[in-house]
């Protein structure tokens, strides 16, 4: 992998409760410069798309941060940023459903946001809020409901991406590696458990540390 192909592989990102237009413009600029993706808001999406380059992948979240929506609200969310010009999409599970055992509901919920666009899904299992029969159960309600990839965590909960979650993840489907990845070695560790994408506010940190 050279620092280009890096590059596409790390989604820019910024969706902090205090994220500003200028903070998203900040990232888009940056992305741009590296190469890198951007994940960001819904609120900003159709901003963004007035003003970035057209080749910019530009995801953003639905069910965000705690995935306690009504699957209609999730649809709806979907389908707006959608229209407004999003390329992907990344949903939070409901958790509190996961650890209920209504795993009908679950991967229901999750089905509703895929069914409502042609864009890629990638599912936030929110890991570190997980036992690891609980992150097997995530996974096979994604897989089953159409998503696109799994996803580690929102980066709102305690704890991020480890390699073990990863490798676990990685068996159901492609996995985007978020939380606490800081610099190019962490991701490299990521990729090596099985990881395909990382998801890092630090992704112009990631590429600048990459060593060849």
């Amino acid at each position: 992998m050279n620092r280009e192909e890096l590059a596409a592989r790390v989604d820019h990102t910024v969706l902090g409760p205090t994220t500003t237009p200028a903070d998203v413009e900040r990232v888009v600029e940056e992305a741009t410069e590296y190469g890198l993706n951007v994940c960001i808001p819904p609120c900003y999406v159709a901003d963004v798309r007035s003003y970035a380059p057209d080749d910019l992948t530009v995801a953003t979240v639905v069910g965000f941060p705690h995935g306690q929506h009504a699957t209609e609200a999730k649809a709806s969310e979907a389908s707006l940023a959608h229209e407004d010009g999003a390329d992907e999409l990344d949903v939070v599970t409901n958790v509190g459903r996961l650890k209920a055992g209504d795993l009908d509901a679950v991967r229901e919920d999750l089905e509703a946001v895929v069914d409502a666009t042609p864009l890629p899904v990638k599912v936030i299992i929110e890991t570190p809020l997980l036992d690891d029969e609980e992150k097997h159960d995530a996974c096979r309600a994604a897989k089953d409901a159409g998503a696109d990839m799994v996803k580690t965590a929102t980066g709102f909960s305690d704890g991020g991406a480890t390699v073990p979650d990863v490798e676990l993840m990685s068996e159901y489907l492609p996995v985007k590696a978020s939380g606490g990845v800081g610099d190019y070695e962490d991701a490299r560790a990521m990729f090596d458990a099985g990881a395909e994408r990382i998801g890092a506010s630090s992704g112009v940190n990631i590429v600048e540390t990459f060593d060849g």
